[in-house]
């Protein structure tokens, strides 16, 4: 091979390595990164809509009716008529009295109408014959003023005797001792054989009306004047025309019982600082029983413009403000700060600051959205049983505030 022939194969080796290499120091470059895809969350669009708003509060029941067993007469318990703990009747006799001399008193009063009776049978004959004979003049004018006045006298004497027959007789009949309103009767005081008087302290036995009965509740004067300006307002609507129902539960008991709110009180008590609400109940069965306490759920009125949010939309700040993510018309993350009343019944919190009409609150995917950070809304829906499902339709942009968004009826209760 010639010289020549060997120099050019030489060159031609090294151009061949050195493209070889820039090919590969070419292909070692990194190429530029793509900016990341915004995050996706589920955004909840905030409506108005009507709620119940009520209250939970303490109270006692109370009997509907008390009344308490006392004699009117002295003497001494023939018998008890009655069983403790049943019910009795208005006008049931529950005691006897022995009324032998009630009765001796009876009919001496009854013998003496008789007499007074006879004797104005007597005089009226004479005193209409000497009303005849003064006309003649053949009597006294003072003769026949006797007569007169001696029948006036005795019709008096009628009528005494009436009003002592009528006394003997009312005192007889308090020998049986009745029940003066229906209910059922406590346990019996005096035993058959004990001597009782008319103006005694000690009651023989009481008698409560248990159907419907009376449910005490006690709210604080905050609370009063929180409702009171909540109404005046207008934020409240209150049905003046019928009464407020009231769930009263007793302790230890899950099922409630419906009654309706009677009348707030007027006053407030200097001991307690609460003003009494009065609530009448329904209770046949006699599950509620005087003194026993029950917990109350008062409905205070509607709230006609109110804010409920998922519980899963709230969190809290390191102040404990509570806050919620909303995303905003160009779809970026910013945070709002709240004011809530509590949570509803269905696990939503009512909201009364921070939020409007139409804001799109995040509540799913909260943990990829970080504030000022642009996202990709989708709108959701929260069910009853907090469960999440998407709403069709367009997702970029403010939502419209007359949108209806679905699955969300009015709640009571909170």
């Amino acid at each position: 091979m010639t010289d020549s022939s060997t120099s050019f194969a030489a060159r031609l080796a090294l151009a061949l390595v050195a493209g070889l290499l820039l090919g590969t120091a070419g292909c070692s470059q990194e190429q530029p990164a793509s900016a990341p895809a915004a995050p996706k969350v589920g955004v909840y669009v905030v409506q108005s809509q009507p709620y119940t708003v009520t209250a939970t509060l303490p109270g006692r029941a109370s009997a509907y009716m008390v009344s308490d067993v006392r004699p009117q007469i002295d003497g001494i318990i023939e018998k008890r008529l009655f069983t403790e703990g049943t019910e009795v009747k208005a006008g049931q006799v529950l005691y006897q009295i022995d009324a032998r001399r009630y009765q001796a008193a009876y009919d001496s009063s009854k013998a003496e109408l008789s007499q007074a009776r006879a004797a104005v049978e007597s005089a009226r004959p004479l005193a209409e014959r000497y009303e005849a004979l003064a006309r003649m003049d053949a009597i006294s004018k003072q003769d026949r003023d006797n007569a007169v006045a001696s029948l006036a006298q005795e019709r008096a004497n009628v009528a005494t005797a009436q009003a002592n027959l009528e006394s003997a007789r009312i005192n007889l009949d308090f020998t049986r001792i009745k029940a003066p309103i229906s209910g059922r009767i406590g346990a019996s005081v005096y035993t058959p054989g004990a001597l009782v008087t008319a103006n005694q302290a000690d009651a023989l036995a009481s008698i409560n009306k248990l159907d419907p009965i009376f449910v005490d509740i006690q709210q604080s004067v905050a609370q009063y004047l929180t409702l009171k300006q909540a109404v005046d307002s207008g934020q409240l609507e209150t049905d003046t025309d019928n009464a407020a129902p009231v769930q009263v539960t007793p302790e230890g008991a899950s099922t409630p019982m419906t009654g309706k709110l009677q009348f707030a009180g007027v006053s407030v008590n200097q001991d307690t600082g609460s003003v009494m609400l009065r609530a009448i109940v329904p209770n046949a069965d006699h599950t509620l029983l005087p003194g026993m306490y029950v917990r109350t759920q008062l409905v205070q009125g509607i709230d006609v413009k109110s804010i409920l949010l998922p519980q899963q939309a709230v969190s809290r700040d390191a102040s404990g403000q509570p806050t919620a993510l909303v995303v905003d018309a160009n779809d970026k993350v910013v945070q709002h700060k709240l004011e809530i009343a509590g949570a509803t019944d269905d696990n939503r919190w009512r909201v009364t600051s921070g939020l409007k009409i139409g804001d799109r609150v995040v509540v799913q995917g909260s943990e990829k959205a970080k504030v000022g950070q642009a996202v990709q809304p989708t709108q959701v829906d929260i069910a009853a049983n907090g469960s999440v499902k998407t709403v069709p339709g367009p997702q970029s942009g403010r939502a419209d505030s007359t949108a209806n968004t679905p699955g969300q009826p009015a709640a009571s209760g909170g």
